[in-house]
């Protein structure tokens, strides 16, 4: 990373930036030499210091096909944009949290599958809430064992320099 001024390595402060994520993003390696990026709703759970991202998708699919050929996956999630616009200097930058990393994906077995689902629930929802199992049969549960990752930051707050500021229900395109 050349600004190691902005990377994140403690891993508690990439945890809670994956915890602050609602989209992971997963590229595998496609079969025409190009990466096959997918965004994806995702949990996540340390076992034994050793992180897990969790995962599901339909029981056959291009993804599935791609994993099983080659189970080496990159991930990449983001939070906390904010658009930063300086007046004096007539210069925007945009402010971020993300993690960046890698790891092997496997498919867990049906006996697993309902734990997994759980997990990925937990993400998006705190407590235990019942859920049909009816579907479990028809879905891959699948998680990639995070091998390496980084985090980085972009909060660019200069002392003394004023930051614009959006006005309430500015979209962007009130100029168009």
């Amino acid at each position: 990373m050349i600004r190691t001024d902005r990377e994140i390595t403690d891993r508690a402060e990439q945890l809670a930036i994956i915890d602050a994520c609602d989209v992971c993003r997963v590229a595998l390696n496609g079969d025409d030499g190009y990466p096959y990026i997918v965004p994806l709703n995702f949990g996540v759970d340390v076992e034994d210091g050793q992180v897990y991202l969790y995962f599901h998708s339909a029981n056959r699919g291009h993804k599935l096909n791609l994993m099983a050929r080659d189970a080496r996956a990159t991930f990449e999630m983001d939070c906390d944009h904010n658009f930063i616009f300086y007046d004096e200097r007539m210069s925007c930058t945009m402010g971020y949290r993300s993690v960046i990393g890698r790891g092997t994906v496997e498919i867990l077995p049906d006996e697993r599958k309902v734990d997994g689902l759980k997990i990925l629930m937990r993400h998006y929802h705190a407590e235990d809430f019942p859920w049909s199992t009816k579907l479990v049969p028809a879905t891959t549960v699948w998680r990639l064992k995070v091998e390496s990752m980084v985090g980085k930051f972009r909060d660019n707050v200069h002392p003394g320099e004023s930051r614009w500021t959006p006005p309430a229900g500015w979209n962007g395109f009130d100029r168009l």
